[in-house]
């Protein structure tokens, strides 16, 4: 996905200040959304992101909040997916720019004066990226367009009411033309020989031909809505029939045939695909990685720095492991892999291969979340309103899922927070840890920053939903390490998960920047990361084929979170007595996602505050 999409996925999201825009009535209107430069520096912010996002009906589906005042009808559309809607972005990159531009420093308060530099940085990464705006596979095994439709249709399409049942069928109908326009763009990417690696699309056909190969009424699309039809109150029995035989005919004549001829295509284009799997292959590759690795970690490292950091932290991370198993009574004598081994072939690591298990990993994941959500004292200041809801990933995608992932709170509606776990293959699941992932993904790692975020105050939408990949995974990975020293994994055992998932975030840089700068092959990348962590044969491949089609991503983990620790260190060393770990979380999480060099201005500001305050004095700690 390039910068460009990536900031319009997510800054698309402004549009809950339509609602706002309504409420406050005409004299907003009047000037401030016609007006070449607002009064109010964050309206112009605000107004450029909601004409951004008027277009999107998906993205205001799932942010949930237009059906507050009753507005629908955009949950009848999909997106428009066609290459010119793109070209569009990118031609109002100069225009937004200068209209940020006008509004002089000194003009600004320090939070609009943030807001420009957030603004003007992504702006200049999009331009930036522009010539590599088809360097991406928008159809893959992961998160390809044709994963995607299914899972938003059953996951963010609500489905309470007759009028949202007629909704969802008309979706149904325009997924062909949607599918249709994607390949456009994948035939742009073939005659600029931009093609996926071959066991990619072996992936993409298995899982669209597995898509489509029952009846309809068979089909997840189908079932889903039935299941919701069956809860809806007052839903009269002829309307219920009439939306099951429209919404059967649809998948039939417009589901169907749409993913029918885009595998006719895939297969076509499997003849021109080859074995090799780096961005190195591609015409400008090489480039296009550098600018990849730019936009995830919000850093200027290139590939040969970061494989080094990740061959040293490896090491690193290797040997605390390897003393936590010896006095485990584990023999460690042979080396970290058989030392591992021996860890993993205990039977009380594993849930029973049954319902009942699967059933059980769900309760303890909820619970494990419970525990430290009503534990964590005063850590933190602020607390995001909403919850964390468990929820098993939908079966359809277990087998390329992850093995967890969190979706965000909507923004105006009622659904929480939700952490997905993934269920497919149960010896993936391993006891100890359990609870990493947890708050990794959910408590207080993804779920506290994100929904804090978008609860902030006073805040531009841009800020709430800043797609800063190194901030907001380093967050996460440095919420697994503080829950740990807070006390909440008292197992060491369960600190060897907390290390084992910090070693694959360290074996990911190296494997990233192996496969896409210094020509690895999928099975180079494969042996590594078996040798170098705890992880399954399963998992690994699945890991390794995402950070082939996703290059650079996997590499702003453990970037993040050594900055995020580094700047806690040095306020912890510049504060003393008067350095506070919630007033530490405040200065983080409280301005959204940041990019990592303005986190550490940002952080450098508040030591220089606190100082002027109350002085210093000598270095305390609020961890073990």
């Amino acid at each position: 996905m390039t910068i460009a999409k990536r900031i319009l996925k997510l800054i698309k999201w402004a549009s809950f200040l339509v609602i706002f825009l309504i409420l406050l009535g005409a004299g907003f209107v009047a000037h401030e959304w016609v007006a070449a430069k607002p009064f109010v520096f964050r309206h112009y912010v605000d107004r450029e992101m909601i004409k951004l996002a008027l277009d999107q009906p998906e993205t205001l589906t799932s942010l949930g909040v237009l059906e507050q005042i009753g507005i629908k009808g955009h949950n009848a559309k999909l997106d428009d997916a066609s290459p010119e809607k793109d070209t569009e972005l990118y031609a109002r990159i100069p225009e937004f720019r200068a209209g940020i531009e006008q509004y002089a420093d000194e003009e600004l308060d320090p939070n609009e004066l943030m807001t420009k530099q957030i603004c003007l940085y992504l702006l200049e990464m999009a331009a930036e990226s522009e010539r590599f705006r088809f360097h991406n596979y928008p159809v893959n095994q992961l998160f390809g367009f044709q994963n995607g439709y299914p899972n938003f249709m059953t996951t963010q399409h609500e489905l309470n009411t007759l009028e949202d049942a007629e909704n969802y069928v008309s979706r149904l109908e325009a997924v062909e033309l949607q599918f249709q326009q994607y390949m456009e763009g994948l035939k742009i990417r073939e005659n600029r020989n931009i093609i996926p690696p071959r066991f990619v699309l072996d992936r993409v056909i298995d899982g669209m031909e597995q898509f489509i190969s029952s009846h309809p009424r068979e089909n997840i699309l189908y079932t889903h809505l039935i299941e919701k039809l069956e809860e809806m109150e007052d839903l009269e029995i002829e309307d219920e029939s009439r939306v099951m035989v429209q919404a059967e005919k649809k998948i039939e004549d417009f589901v169907y045939p749409a993913y029918q001829d885009l595998t006719l295509y895939i297969q076509a284009l499997r003849e021109k695909a080859g074995t090799d799997d780096g961005y190195w292959r591609l015409p400008d590759g090489r480039e296009a990685y550098a600018q990849s690795l730019k936009t995830f970690t919000t850093t200027n490292y290139n590939p040969d720095q970061l494989h080094q950091i990740g061959l040293e932290e490896t090491a690193r991370i290797q040997q605390e492991i390897l003393t936590i198993l010896s006095s485990e009574g584990i023999d460690t004598s042979k080396g970290f892999k058989p030392a591992i081994e021996e860890l993993l072939a205990l039977p009380e690591t594993y849930y029973d291969d049954s319902d009942e298990g699967r059933d059980q990993i769900l309760k303890d994941y909820q619970a494990i979340l419970d525990e430290i959500n009503s534990g964590l004292g005063d850590s933190f200041n602020i607390r995001p309103e909403k919850g964390v809801e468990v929820h098993r990933v939908p079966e359809f995608r277990e087998q390329t899922a992850p093995p967890a992932y969190y979706s965000g709170p909507s923004l105006g509606g009622d659904r929480p927070g939700r952490f997905f776990a993934n269920l497919y293959d149960i010896k993936t699941t391993r006891k100890h840890e359990m609870r990493s992932l947890a708050y990794h993904e959910g408590i207080p790692g993804h779920h506290f920053q994100i929904a804090i975020a978008l609860e902030l105050e006073g805040m531009p939408y841009i800020r709430r939903m800043a797609p800063f990949t190194a901030y907001l995974e380093g967050w996460a990975m440095y919420a697994e390490q503080l829950a740990w020293e807070l006390g909440f994994e008292e197992d060491p055992l369960d600190n060897v998960g907390r290390l084992s998932f910090e070693l694959f975030r360290a074996v990911r840089l190296v494997v990233d920047t192996g496969i896409h700068a210094k020509q690895w092959s999928r099975e180079d990348a494969i042996d590594y990361m078996l040798d170098n962590t705890a992880m399954a044969e399963k998992a690994v491949i699945a890991e390794i084929e995402r950070y082939i089609v996703m290059p650079g991503q996997a590499t702003s983990y453990k970037v993040g979170m050594i900055k995020m620790l580094e700047l806690r260190d040095k306020a912890k060393a510049a504060l003393g007595n008067d350095f506070k770990l919630s007033d530490f979380h405040d200065v983080v999480l409280k301005n959204g996602a940041v990019p990592l060099t303005l986190l550490e201005t940002i952080v450098d500001d508040y030591i220089r505050e606190k100082q002027a305050d109350g002085g210093t004095s000598s270095v305390s700690s609020n961890f073990r």
